[in-house]
């Protein structure tokens, strides 16, 4: 029997094997969709937070190898620093922390542990957000883009090309830095004003002449107010960096097309955010009592509980990034589908009333 092209069938089945092989996922994501034709639309259909978090885990478990190879390159480097504090000057965070009590005593709150504590992991906070900036404005933000980029290929049905990453990533970085700095100056706007409140309206109470203990009380109403407003704050940050890789906005822009997008869907955002804080700060507690401070054995057991936390940690960052790009999407279907149920209800408006004057 003749076989055209002079190839053995023996050759021709490896070959047609190697390529099945090399398409089995990319075909099981496709049948996925095909599947749920009326249900994947769902990442054109607004999302709760849990719908979100379930199209987070399926994107993941479908586009695995280039998250954990965005989590291994570009996150854990970060959440290694940033959870170690190893350039944390201690002694700035406590020269810090002696000022804000002043300002808290001078203010007429009660230097009670509640408050030396908010206190020094305020300082903490603010010394290793300075010292860490150079990193979140280079590797941090290069992983939000990258995971921007892959989900969406990942709903494009393309595969995820670095080459083509590293081409975008030339064309859009000065836009994502300007979304980035303009958001830093609106989260940092935000501090100052929760600061100042707080100080002006704690020393009108000690003026009046409440007790340290009313004063307590207002400063930890003003916190929850401030949280959230610093929540929404980071809502908006991160659906604005999201916008400055997939549209042509930047800037000032982007975040005032966030602010627009997510409303109606403020409520998914903020337990989104929830859910992403409860998580970090578990870690970060974890990380703190088990690592940093030596309260059991001989602290052999840091060898592998350090990496371990910081893969946790990593990993949390991960499906948070994942989560706002997703969240991206079901934002931008929410408003399409309000835009459309209100064209609709205008179109029955004008039908209705033609039809009046025509019985008439």
């Amino acid at each position: 029997m003749e076989v055209s092209g002079g190839t053995s069938p023996r050759m021709s089945l490896d070959q047609l094997q190697k390529e099945g092989s090399e398409d089995t996922q990319l075909q099981k994501f496709e049948l996925e969709l095909a599947g749920h034709d009326h249900g994947y639309n769902h990442q054109f259909h607004s999302m709760n937070a849990l719908e979100i978090l379930r199209e987070t885990v399926r994107i993941l478990r479908y586009n695995s190898s280039s998250f954990m190879i965005i989590a291994a390159l570009l996150i854990c480097p970060v959440s290694a620093i940033v959870l170690s504090n190893v350039f944390v000057a201690q002694s700035i965070v406590k020269r810090l922390t002696i000022r804000l009590l002043l300002v808290a005593k001078s203010g007429g709150l009660p230097l009670r542990p509640f408050v030396k504590h908010s206190c020094h992991h305020f300082s903490e906070m603010a010394v290793s957000s300075t010292v860490c900036f150079p990193l979140f404005i280079t590797l941090s933000l290069l992983s939000k883009v990258a995971v921007v980029y892959s989900v969406d290929c990942t709903y494009s049905r393309k595969r995820v090309d670095a080459l083509k990453f590293c081409m975008v990533i030339c064309k859009i970085w000065r836009r994502i830095v300007s979304t980035y700095l303009w958001a830093c100056m609106m989260i940092v706007g935000c501090v100052t004003l929760f600061c100042v409140l707080l100080l002006a309206i704690c020393s009108s109470f000690s003026v009046i002449g409440f007790s340290p203990e009313l004063n307590l009380y207002a400063a930890i109403m003003v916190g929850l107010v401030f949280s959230v407003v610093f929540a929404n704050a980071i809502i908006i940050y991160n659906i604005a960096i999201v916008i400055s890789v997939l549209e042509d906005v930047s800037g000032p822009h982007a975040l005032l097309r966030s602010s627009i997008l997510i409303r109606g869907q403020t409520q998914v955002g903020l337990l989104i955010y929830l859910g992403s804080t409860i998580g970090m700060a578990f870690v970060e507690g974890l990380f703190e009592h088990r690592v940093k401070t030596l309260s059991y054995g001989d602290g052999t057991s840091r060898i592998w509980e350090g990496p371990l936390l910081v893969i946790m940690f990593s990993f949390v960052v991960l499906i948070d990034m994942m989560m706002s790009a997703v969240f991206y999407f079901s934002c931008r279907s929410y408003r399409l589908e309000a835009s459309d149920a209100e064209s609709q209800s205008i179109l029955e408006t004008i039908t209705i009333s033609s039809e009046s004057v025509a019985d008439q």
